[in-house]
């Protein structure tokens, strides 16, 4: 158990055990940990906001990756297509009943389940946590991508 104070360093840590375990629970009923987060994107958003290049702007990444990741969905039976979005190509995309079905066996959901039992001073403290932590990990202008 967490004890009254706590180094940052060791706060640093168990936070990213946190994400670490995560990130591996998303390995989980023949899906990716992007394909999870594809679904919840669809799941969430405005109907209108349901194409591949939204989903691409919300999770900042470049299109070809996450046009895979759809495919794989739509050939699983998990989305499927649902019209033009109106802006050219842009095809508007919408979980199945089959999508819909697996999202209730979502490994996120213990997390909620976690965070359900923080009372609401907890919980704020944590969103302000998390939203510095995100702000501190954007990257800088004139930083040098990660060379690979």
């Amino acid at each position: 158990m967490v004890r009254n104070s706590i180094r940052a360093d060791a706060l640093a840590r168990l936070f990213e055990q946190s994400t670490r375990v995560l990130h591996s629970s998303g390995h989980s009923q023949g899906l990716f940990p992007a394909q999870w987060t594809a679904l919840r994107y669809f799941a969430a958003a405005d109907r209108g906001q349901c194409t591949a290049v939204s989903l691409a702007r919300f999770q900042g990444m470049a299109f070809g990756p996450v046009s895979r990741t759809v495919r794989t969905l739509i050939s699983k039976g998990l989305l499927s297509k649902a019209g033009s979005a109106g802006r050219g190509r842009a095809e508007l995309l919408e979980l199945t009943e089959q999508g819909h079905a697996i999202l209730s066996g979502d490994p996120l959901l213990k997390v909620v389940t976690a965070l359900e039992r923080l009372d609401a001073a907890q919980r704020l403290a944590m969103a302000l946590a998390l939203e510095e932590i995100l702000m501190s990990m954007q990257p800088d202008e004139g930083d040098e991508p990660p060379a690979d």
